[in-house]
């Protein structure tokens, strides 16, 4: 009888390209949601965007090797885990983007990416010791509040962005005309119109034909609907690629009515080396590096309940120096993702999920997972075909990917004990008001000190200290290992 154990168990060849291709295609959408996003809302070109996607899944690839497969003992589980992009931070990069779109604001994102990086391997063995601090009331809240934040991101795919070229209005031309000539006439010699205000600018008033357009709508209710069918009555796999799928379907239906341009993905070369610093040295702002590592925390934690989860699913107990070299595997990722030009990493859910639906508990489905993502990453048409897809195909699939991430959370909740301790709702109804200030309320810092904007412009991070806070008024600093694992559990849905 074999004593190798089944997370240790190297499968024949052909077998484990299958299946760690079933991984690949498993977490594909969420791997390229993120870049998208935060590509987009950096203003940058669709070059750009799709470089962003290839370096993207080019980490992803290498940091999931050294998580399954290990690099010393000091880093890597040594489990079957795919690791991917964590939604927890789109929502500060998106603020951050905003705040600073363009390649300058590329390279204070990765800057704060690289700082945060560095601090979380330092920090690694400490964080399984804060898990008293984190029960599922408060992982719980923190899960929907991300999965609310990102809704607006998928809504505005769909009709468009609030601000620019799709504005749901726009300045009607006659009278853009007509402050043209006031101005000329006010800038004239010896006119008598007094010169214009500074900053004057005319009210949109007029509806946008670019907002909103039936087309669009169309086209995401198409790939909702398609994710709906296929998850309602296909099985198994089919099932469980059901968000990638109808992304392909709404991509057909749009190329088909000639809405979907390839010029790009003719250009682009079909092998590149994803190069490191692409955008130029990082900028290290300090608040920055300290928002995307209070992120770190919180997705540190949530990694720990999936560790945790994966050891229950393998069969194999997670020791705590296991549990340290996978935490700091997740600041190596964050490292290496802010060198070469993308974003923190932690362990995917779904294909914890993956783990437990087909039975294989070989890391090594994983580590060749991982072998395929390199390969995907050094293909740029790939990222450029991903680049090519428009928005408003990728929203409807938006809705269902952020929904999930909020019903995760709530799932979570579900079991908590809201019945014998009231306290539990002050907890979660508090901390998800301060997570919808940023979203309601956008300019509720607008008299605060500006250095202190990024810190609690994210929704997610003052849902996360409210939380926090709460629960230690509340309920003490009362937790254990078993209430993070069956909520990591589940999350895995």
């Amino acid at each position: 009888m074999s004593s190798t154990h089944p997370a240790d168990e190297a499968l024949p060849v052909p077998r484990l390209t299958a299946l760690g291709f079933q991984h690949v295609l498993v977490m594909y959408a969420g791997a390229i949601a993120v870049p998208l996003i935060v590509g987009r809302a950096l203003k940058l070109e669709p070059e750009q965007v799709a470089f962003l996607i290839s370096a993207d899944l080019f980490v992803c690839g290498l940091v999931t090797i050294i998580q399954s497969f290990g690099a010393t003992q000091w880093f890597g589980i040594k489990l079957p885990v795919m690791m991917g992009v964590t939604f927890a931070a789109v929502a500060p990069m998106v603020a951050m983007a905003n705040a600073n779109p363009g390649v300058d604001g590329a390279r204070m994102i990765f800057g704060a990416i690289i700082g945060a990086g560095i601090i979380s391997i330092v920090i690694a063995p400490l964080v399984s010791r804060m898990l008293r601090f984190f029960p599922p009331v408060v992982t719980g809240t923190i899960i929907v509040v991300i999965g609310a934040s990102l809704m607006r991101v998928g809504i505005n795919w769909i009709f468009g962005n609030p601000v620019g070229p799709t504005a749901p209005r726009i300045v009607a031309p006659e009278h853009a005309a007509w402050l043209k000539s006031v101005t000329e006439l006010a800038a004239a010699g010896g006119s008598v119109v007094p010169p214009l205000p500074e900053k004057l600018a005319l009210a949109s008033t007029i509806p946008n034909a670019a907002y909103a357009p039936v087309t669009n709508i169309a086209i995401s209710a198409i790939v909702l609907v398609s994710i709906l069918l296929i998850a309602r009555f296909g099985r198994g796999f089919i099932a469980n690629i059901a968000v990638l799928l109808g992304i392909i379907i709404g991509g057909l239906v749009t190329a088909g009515l000639g809405m979907m341009h390839f010029d790009k993905v003719a250009s682009a070369h079909w092998f590149a080396l994803v190069t490191p610093f692409r955008f130029g040295m990082p900028i290290f702002d300090p608040v920055l590096i300290i928002t995307m590592t209070l992120v770190m925390i919180v997705v540190m934690i949530e990694s720990t309940g999936m560790f945790l989860a994966l050891g229950e699913m393998t069969g194999k107990k997670v020791s705590q120096p296991m549990l340290s070299a996978g935490l700091r595997t997740d600041g190596l990722g964050t490292l290496i993702g802010g060198i070469f030009n993308t974003f923190p990493y932690t362990s995917f859910s779904q294909n914890v999920g993956l783990v437990g639906v087909t039975g294989v508990r070989s890391r090594f489905v994983c580590v060749a997972g991982g072998v395929i993502l390199i390969f995907l990453g050094l293909m740029p048409k790939m990222g450029a075909l991903v680049e090519a897809l428009p928005t408003f195909v990728l929203g409807g699939a938006g809705l269902v990917m952020f929904g999930m991430v909020a019903a995760t959370g709530i799932r979570i909740l579900s079991n908590v004990d809201f019945k014998s301790n009231r306290n539990n709702l002050f907890i979660v109804a508090v901390s998800i008001g301060f997570g919808m200030v940023p979203l309601v309320a956008p300019d509720f810092k607008m008299w605060m000190p500006h250095d202190i904007h990024p810190l609690i412009e994210s929704g997610i991070l003052l849902a996360s200290v409210s939380a926090v806070v709460l629960n230690i008024f509340f309920n003490g600093t009362q937790g254990d290992e078993a209430g993070v694992r069956e909520a990591a559990m589940a999350a895995e849905a």
